[in-house]
């Protein structure tokens, strides 16, 4: 029993209103039957259905990307910043004006005010850059050319923190020209504070827990590319604890009668307390030693977002996010913190399923960076389709505008075919422009169209060919994720983060011809299908080395297709959501009906391969249709065009019906329920 679980905390006899109606709430306190029910009426009972939106990284951070109107708009991105936090806004490009400054705004200041990273100026600002801090986003109001330039093709990126314990704070004091401590509500280790005087023109200080051996005694300035340096009068040699930070004498961050903000980040080191479980951590502030001959940081998390700057010498701060490009190839698109230059794809630094990593040096040989990161999204199991999965027709949309495909998220992996016979293509966010083909066993190849970043859809195109239709994934805990990881010839846990025991994979080598390789839990790990080959499954120890994968790893034998050393792979992993998604397997005898769990009587998409004899892999959707009738499937393993005069797959409540059109046999399946 502990203090966090409501059932446990009938402690007195003194009737205490719960702090809420999430599972987590504390509940000290003794109710009759009708005060409890009074309090359940109230929605202040705690009720353990119901999660804490606090408890995900997806409502206290958010990239998001937009485009400039010259008129106020409405930014969604679902942080809820009545809660308090601060919106860190910045131009991609510089082609509609002469340099761009990175803007801070936050809700303690208000929406007139604003600061700049890249200079040492004072907090100025005298109209509604942002006009209203919303509980799901923000509201530009201004036409500046900075942040909101009158043009469709000026782009912007924003990134959103919200305050939340053991996450992010902002603190306001006014400096008393000697040493004295600061306040503030983090909670957990402080991984780094910025701080900036609001009233004049000092650099931004910065203290970064890893910044040297002894943090306190040393500072970073953001504005510059200055590298650390040495001085009592930063943070008075003092460390800050929980609950306060010090700050000394000097002028940058405690001037007599002189107003400051503070931007503290947190680092979890195993006690976040975050996501379903409540066990795991978002954001971690550490170091790392360049070298030539290449290094990883071991995060626990795939990052979203990495803050980095090398402290042993002068270099720029840098700041990437996977929905700018952050890739397992290394390539990613950065920005500046302490200059005005646009953004820049660069090869250097790569990203994987546990952290960040590299082949080469990413300053120098020996050279100390510091960094901050924040872990992906999708860490809350979806209950809605919808959420996660859309179909799309190439330029469906009209608009002439990209992308070609739209969904009403970020797209972490599509799947594109034509009805009239082609190819099948897929890829994924986490290896930007690069495709491979279903049909074929070919390796790798690029596309520079194929682009990721955008809020509501895949691949940079305006032209239209409604024949293509793309499928379109979501992250998210217990549905789907992506993983990658080079071979090593000999049997290999990878890491994933799906957060449950994955029922389905597919697995590709990326950097030579391979087969796609399937694992299906119904037949087991011993078993495997190999694509584009529409054979039965077979028995090979070598794929998966005889070994079930479990909730955080999945294991790879010594197969050419899963496992050679040095080649590069990649995993699509799924599994069953209660309501959203189905892995499963069913003999077919005459008609059969496969029960799926869903909601209402059309699967938005149902993927079918026979398991003991040849079959191809057939794909079935409520776009092209799934009626009590002749449907419209494709094959994955092949590029010929749909078939328009087969009735094989029939409506049926909570999941679908087979017809006896479809060969005796056993089967195993995929399936997503309808989506709005």
């Amino acid at each position: 029993m502990t203090t966090r679980d409501f059932t446990a905390n009938v402690i007195s006899a003194s009737k205490v209103v719960p702090d809420g109606n999430f599972k987590d709430s504390k509940a000290s306190g003794v109710w009759d039957i009708n005060e409890a029910l009074d309090l359940i009426k109230g929605g202040n009972w705690p009720n353990a259905a119901n999660v804490n939106p606090a408890a995900f990284v997806d409502n206290l951070f958010q990239t998001h990307l937009y485009n400039g109107t010259g008129s106020s708009q409405t930014i969604t991105n679902n942080i809820d910043l009545t809660k308090g936090g601060l919106v860190w806004l910045k131009a991609r490009s510089s082609s509609s004006f002469s340099g761009s400054d990175h803007w801070l705004i936050d809700t303690v200041s208000g929406g007139t005010k604003y600061l700049n990273s890249n200079d040492n100026g004072a907090q100025t600002g005298n109209q509604n850059y942002i006009s209203a801090f919303n509980n799901n986003g923000f509201t530009l109001g201004t036409s500046d050319a900075e942040i909101n330039f009158g043009s469709g093709s000026s782009r912007y990126v924003s990134w959103t923190f919200r305050k939340q314990p053991k996450f992010f704070d902002i603190v306001t004091y006014e400096g008393t020209g000697s040493a004295r401590t600061v306040a503030h509500s983090l909670n957990t280790t402080v991984g780094m504070i910025l701080i900036k005087n609001l009233d004049q023109g000092d650099n931004w200080a910065v203290y970064h827990r890893a910044n040297t051996a002894a943090p306190q005694t040393d500072y970073l300035i953001l504005n510059t590319t200055a590298a650390t340096a040495d001085s009592a009068n930063w943070w008075n040699d003092t460390a800050p604890t929980t609950s306060v930070f010090t700050v000394g004498t000097d002028h940058s961050v405690n001037a007599s009668g002189e107003n400051y903000v503070a931007y503290l980040f947190a680092h979890n080191d195993n006690d976040g307390g975050f996501g379903e479980p409540g066990d795991q951590d978002i954001i971690k502030c550490g170091s790392f030693t360049d070298s030539s001959s290449g290094w990883s940081v071991d995060l626990g998390f795939e990052p979203q977002f990495l803050l980095s700057k090398r402290v042993d010498s002068s270099g720029n701060w840098e700041i990437v996010d996977t929905m700018r490009g952050f890739t397992v190839d290394r390539s990613y698109t950065r920005l500046y913190p302490n200059l005005t230059n646009a953004e820049q794809t660069v090869t250097k630094v790569g990203v994987n399923s546990t952290g960040f990593f590299s082949t080469t040096a990413m300053e120098a040989d020996g050279a100390t960076i510091i960094y901050m990161a924040i872990r992906r999204g999708g860490m809350q199991t979806p209950t809605a389709a919808s959420s996660v999965f859309a179909i799309s027709t190439n330029g469906e949309a009209g608009d002439s505008k990209a992308p070609a495909y739209r969904s009403t998220f970020p797209v972490d992996m599509y799947f594109e075919k034509s009805t009239g016979g082609s190819p099948g293509y897929i890829s994924s966010r986490l290896t930007g422009s690069k495709y491979m083909q279903t049909n074929a066993t070919n390796a790798e190849a690029s596309d520079s169209n194929l682009t990721y970043d955008f809020m509501n859809g895949v691949y940079n195109s305006t032209g239209s060919n409604t024949a293509y239709y793309g499928w379109m994934w979501k992250k998210a805990r217990g549905y789907f994720d992506v993983a990658t990881w080079t071979g090593t010839g000999s049997s290999l846990n990878v890491s994933h983060n799906l957060g449950v025991t994955p029922e389905m994979m597919l697995v590709k080598s990326r950097s030579a011809s391979a087969y796609w390789r399937w694992y299906f839990s119904p037949l087991g790990a011993t078993k495997n299908f190999y694509m584009p080959n529409d054979e039965a499954s077979v028995t090979q120890t070598a794929v998966w080395n005889d070994t079930e994968p479990t909730s955080s790893v999945f294991t790879v034998g010594n197969s050419t297709d899963t496992n050679f050393n040095n080649r590069e792979y990649i995993a699509y992993l799924f599994a069953t959501v209660a309501g959203v998604s189905k892995v499963g397997s069913f003999t077919q005898s005459g008609a059969t009906n496969v029960a799926c769990g869903f909601s209402g009587d059309t699967p938005s998409l149902i993927i079918l391969k026979r398991s003991d004899d040849t079959g191809d892999w057939l794909v079935f959707d409520s776009k092209r249709g799934i009626v009590a009738g002749n449907d419209k499937s494709l094959d994955l393993n092949n590029t010929d065009a749909q078939v328009t005069n087969a009735d094989i797959v029939d409506p049926y409540s909570g999941g679908f019906a087979t017809t006896s059109s479809l060969t005796d046999g056993d089967y195993v399946f995929y399936a997503i329920a309808a989506i709005s």
